[in-house]
């Protein structure tokens, strides 16, 4: 029997060649979505699942308020593991670490050169605590003696083959491995994580090293209670009956009777669940991807609605063709047939046509994963459909389509009485139910579509308007250069600085840190005093620049006078918003004003104002401003260069650059000479935004691709079944534009009582995502009109050639098939 219901799907496939293909184009769309979706969510989801005991490791974070504004940091203090791991109690472990501040490594090869590996990020130093929290497979050497002296390291299994290529494990011990200048001793090889993780680390040094190295121990500044370091972080695991409201407690009480605080500022510790590192972007993660759950949630409902469209195509196109086969089943009743049986056929026919779109989604989808490799994870690029967990979802995903889309034509198909059936009366009575079902399902899929037709528009729209908007400064044909961090040197920043000045393409160069807008951010607190009111901010924003900052950025000066060197540490300008929040509505008359406990303890002149502009993206609004000169290494080590305009298909900016790398060799010949455009570095800020269209531009034309498919098969079977109507109509006298008026009118109404719907719907959505932004564009009402009239005239332009087709057909051929 199983072989004679595949025996009629297969003929009935072949009998129905169209009408079978754009419901498995549909049906391959949708799950091939639903499938590089899963791979992406499932990929965020396991992050550090599979440690032991995961749900009870926590790290230590800091929470603060400086005079009521908040504030947060991933690291503690440096005396703190110590005290918690001698004090607390309900732990099962502790383990603080501190990551290293992109060391180079030099690996001695005996009589041969040594190998250099330049700037290697998650480096850390950790103590044998570290192990029992996190279990690794040791491959030579002993958790237990591994890292209990000073300058010792354990290597991940992939970083030691890297440093000591073609050599066994064992041997490998000690070894001598250097980073920067400090020699370490290979004591442990561990196997390297395979799975998920943000626990990236690859080289561990022993934490006695932090008391013995000069360097680590300045930075770690393990006796001070006060300071706070993202580095250095603390995780703990707790023991099975302890809570954390009583964890958090104890270490809170440790740190009040060892620290009494700063006046103004209360800082508080938490405890973050493992699970929690991965999409909390507060506190961040250690290779700095945050993966956003809101954005996998709309993932899964682009999926979610892409299959419901092929779905839905299914669904039409199989109820529009049920009198076709009412005669088949009609038989098949008389013969014997019980309702059973015909659903279990009309079933077995979807399934077979959601695995052959199962197949087809599983062969592109790696395809599909290379397309958007640009802003999908590298793991999830890499990942194999030949997975049991894939697998599992793909069975999964083909029960619950072939049931969502077969569900109701079978219970349809199947509900024929044979004697109506044998009468040419098969389902007349229900007709008019199935037709309003069809089009309630064809006014969904064009509802769907119209909405992404609607948010790429805006979503487009405020890109653009970012993009493009005057920002407050000029944004072309500016390029910044970072000096060296571990080298950096004044005297050698300033013979490089007249190195580029000498290059003839350069226009103007300004030393000093940020650019007008970044993703880094300065702030301190101060106070203004006019005799009558004072004035608090805990939020100051600082920018870094010499002289020529804001000639460099053509940043409007609007009172005073520009920076000059010996305005350090006493003089500074301001922005416009801070003039107005200390009480000027003319900036004139804030020049000459002093700032008093600037940073805690320095009184600063206002000497000039100048115009206010974004210093970060358009998500945050403009915060006051003081723009400083530094002497600060750290402050007063980028370049601004402003470049001359290069002539239409010159290449003046390609010389120049030439030259500034020759020059930065001679200067820095051990670090890699690296820049970037201004205007490109402002377009990363809006990195998701631009994935976000990506992925709707392709939604929205996979949407309507599909129900596009589903139209233009429905369509086909309208104007076959009204045949006859037509060619009656044409011996009556009506015109071909008649005719496809009558055709076209019905699915019209459709598409405009979809646009009726969700209209509302898309505004509301649109406003809500508007909401994340301090300046937007306007939620224009031609995004509507647009997307509406455009998804008119595509459905128009897909049924038109059938209808005109129909239209054109001569009567006399119609009428006398009937």
């Amino acid at each position: 029997m199983i072989k004679n219901y595949f025996k009629v799907a297969f003929r009935n496939f072949w009998r129905h060649k169209l009408f079978t293909l754009i419901n498995v184009i549909g049906l391959s769309i949708g799950i091939s979505a639903a499938l590089v979706i899963y791979l992406l969510v499932h990929y965020d989801f396991t992050f550090d699942k599979f440690h032991k005991d995961g749900d009870r490791i926590y790290r230590v974070v800091t929470n603060f308020s400086f005079s009521g504004s908040p504030g947060n940091n991933p690291g503690i203090c440096g005396p703190l593991p110590w005290a918690v791991k001698n004090e607390a109690t309900g732990l099962q472990q502790a383990a603080p670490i501190f990551r290293l501040s992109q060391p180079n490594v030099t690996v001695p090869n005996g009589s041969k050169a040594s190998s250099r590996f330049k700037i290697q990020d998650n480096v850390i130093v950790a103590d044998s605590d570290y192990f029992k929290l996190f279990e690794y497979k040791w491959l030579a050497g002993s958790a237990k003696t591994a890292l209990i002296a000073p300058y010792q390291v354990v290597l991940t299994s992939e970083q030691a083959e890297k440093y000591f290529p073609g050599v066994s494990y064992d041997r490998m011990l000690g070894r001598t491995v250097v980073y920067d200048t400090m020699r370490t001793t290979v004591t442990g090889i561990v196997q390297t994580i395979k799975q998920n993780s943000d626990l990236v680390f690859h080289d561990f040094i022993s934490f006695p090293t932090a008391f013995s190295d000069p360097s680590i121990k300045q930075q770690l500044r393990l006796l001070n209670w006060g300071g706070v370091s993202p580095d250095y972080q603390f995780f703990v695991k707790l023991t099975p009956q302890a809570t954390v409201a009583n964890i958090e407690k104890q270490i809170n009480d440790i740190e009040k009777r060892n620290y009494k605080g700063r006046p103004g500022v209360t800082e508080e510790f938490m405890l973050q669940p493992l699970a929690d590192i991965h999409f909390n972007p507060i506190y961040g993660t250690f290779n700095g991807r945050v993966a956003d759950k809101t954005t996998l949630l709309e993932l899964s409902g682009i999926a979610l609605f892409l299959l419901l469209l092929g779905c839905i195509n299914f669904i039409n196109l199989t109820t529009a063709q049920s009198a076709q086969r009412a005669k088949e089943i009609g038989i098949r009743k008389t013969m014997g047939s019980s309702r059973k049986q015909l659903v279990f056929q009309f079933i077995s026919e979807t399934f077979l046509l959601t695995l052959t779109a199962v197949v087809i989604s599983a062969a592109i989808a790696p395809v599909i994963l290379k397309f958007f490799g640009g802003f999908i994870p590298v793991g999830v690029q890499t990942s194999t459909i030949v997975q049991p967990n894939v697998v599992l979802f793909l069975a999964l995903l083909t029960i619950i389509v072939s049931l969502a889309s077969g569900f109701y034509p079978a219970m349809v198909l199947s509900g024929y009485k044979p004697i109506s059936v044998l009468k040419n009366q098969a389902g007349k009575g229900q007709e008019t139910r199935k037709a309003l079902f069809r089009k309630s399902l064809t006014v969904a899929q064009f509802a769907i579509a119209q909405f992404f037709i609607m948010a790429t528009i805006l979503v487009s729209k405020q890109i653009y308007y970012a993009l493009h908007k005057d920002l407050g400064f000029k944004k072309d044909a500016i390029l910044i250069i970072n000096s060296p961090w571990k080298n950096r040197q004044e005297r050698l920043n300033q013979v490089l600085l007249n190195k580029f000045k000498a290059i003839p393409q350069v226009d103007m160069i300004s030393m000093g840190r940020d650019a007008p807008t970044s993703d880094d951010s300065h702030s301190t607190e101060a106070t203004y005093k006019d005799g009558k009111k004072e004035i608090k901010m805990e939020d100051l924003s600082l920018k870094f620049g010499d002289e020529n900052y804001i000639k460099v950025y053509n940043i409007k000066l609007l009172a005073g006078r520009d920076l000059i060197p010996g305005d350090t540490s006493k003089a500074f300008l301001i922005n416009n918003t801070l003039a107005k929040r200390i009480g000027f509505k003319d900036p004139h008359d804030a020049v000459g004003k002093v700032i008093s406990k600037f940073n805690g303890d320095k009184d600063m002149q206002i000497v000039g104002v100048v115009a206010d502009f974004n210093q970060e993206s358009i998500h945050a609004p403009i915060s006051s401003l003081a723009i400083m000169t530094s002497t600060n290494f750290y402050f007063n080590g980028t370049f601004h260069i402003a470049l001359k305009p290069q002539t239409a298909n010159g290449n003046e900016w390609k010389t120049a650059i030439s030259s500034m790398e020759k020059a930065w060799k001679q200067i820095y010949p051990e670090d890699d000479f690296e820049y970037q455009f201004f205007d490109e570095s402002i377009a990363r800020l809006y990195a998701n935004e631009q994935n976000t269209v990506s992925l709707l531009n392709w939604a929205t034309g996979l949407s309507i691709l599909i129900s596009c498919l589903g139209l233009f098969g429905l369509t086909i079977y309208t104007t076959t079944q009204r045949t006859k109507e037509i060619g009656v109509r044409k011996v009556l006298g009506a015109t071909v534009t008649q005719i496809v008026v009558l055709l076209s009118t019905e699915m019209a109404w459709l598409i405009v009582l979809a646009f009726v719907i969700v209209t509302p719907v898309a505004w509301w959505a649109m406003n809500k995502w508007m909401q994340n932004f301090a300046d937007h564009t306007a939620i224009s009402w031609w995004i509507f009109a647009l997307s509406g009239g455009g998804m008119l005239l595509t459905a128009l332009f897909t049924s038109g050639f059938r209808t005109i087709k129909a239209a054109l057909e001569n009567p006399v051929k119609s009428l006398r098939s009937e």
